[in-house]
């Protein structure tokens, strides 16, 4: 098992995470693309959604604040594109909630209140130093993603005039609308691209990595009672036992 956990490094928890927030994704690109109606896609949005939210919740028995703000952003804005049968409130949803993310990360770090350090600090133990930078990078990699997902909604995905067909692309050989573009862009780029991302900056992060105090606990209670020769916890036991 150690190849695979060279290639895949992340525990349950994170494999949760990620899954939950691009399977949803996936469900949109695959029923988009087999029906070719968009309000399908959305409902296996919505649907997808829903599933990883409950699998957040049976996995890690509670409800993460950063996917649970993102499904229900995701939710509104699928409600939005079934209501207006528009699919461009569901590709600025992206924009707009990175965009907005990454300045509060920002507003976050100058006030010297670090959200990621807020929400992860009992899993993961970093320095002050590598928290800010951490969040430092993930609100520049927001920043980017905010900017290429505009982009290529400007570029391919804009929703056509009454009465006329959207344009179709050849990608890779294969003819599709403006929302197929942008859903492959989704999938083929930034889900491989934030991947990796996040691989290369768990490996960066390890320099500012401070031992589990739980762990570090367990290993001085050992130490005392290999030199004692009483169980710690005996000891405690004892001490704290009133004289009969």
């Amino acid at each position: 098992m150690g190849w695979f956990k060279k290639i895949f490094p992340f525990n349950a928890e994170q494999t949760v995470n990620i899954a939950s927030e691009f399977g949803p994704l996936v469900a949109l690109f695959v029923v988009n693309a087999i029906t070719g109606n968009v309000e399908a896609g959305t409902w296996a949005l919505l649907i997808g959604t829903g599933i990883a939210m409950v699998a957040m919740q049976i996995v890690l028995k509670r409800l993460p604040i950063f996917p649970l703000i993102a499904s229900a952003i995701t939710v509104v804005f699928s409600i939005l594109t079934l209501v207006t049968h528009d699919p461009m409130w569901v590709m600025i949803k992206v924009t707009l909630f990175n965009a907005a993310f990454a300045i509060f990360l920002f507003v976050g770090l100058l006030m010297k209140k670090n959200f990621f350090k807020y929400i992860m600090e009992g899993t993961f133990h970093y320095t002050q130093k590598g928290w800010d930078q951490f969040t430092w990078s993930f609100a520049w990699f927001f920043v980017a993603t905010a900017i290429g997902n505009e982009v290529v909604r400007l570029m391919f995905a804009q929703t056509p005039a009454p009465g006329m067909e959207a344009p179709l692309y050849n990608i890779l050989g294969f003819q599709m609308d403006g929302v197929n573009v942008w859903i492959m862009f989704k999938v083929v780029i930034i889900m491989p691209a934030s991947a990796l991302y996040v691989f290369i900056l768990t490996r960066i992060m390890q320099k500012h990595r401070l031992p589990d105090p739980k762990v570090e606990t367990e290993r001085k209670d050992a130490i005392a009672t290999a030199v004692s020769g009483v169980p710690v916890a005996h000891k405690k036991g004892a001490a704290e036992t009133p004289a009969g």
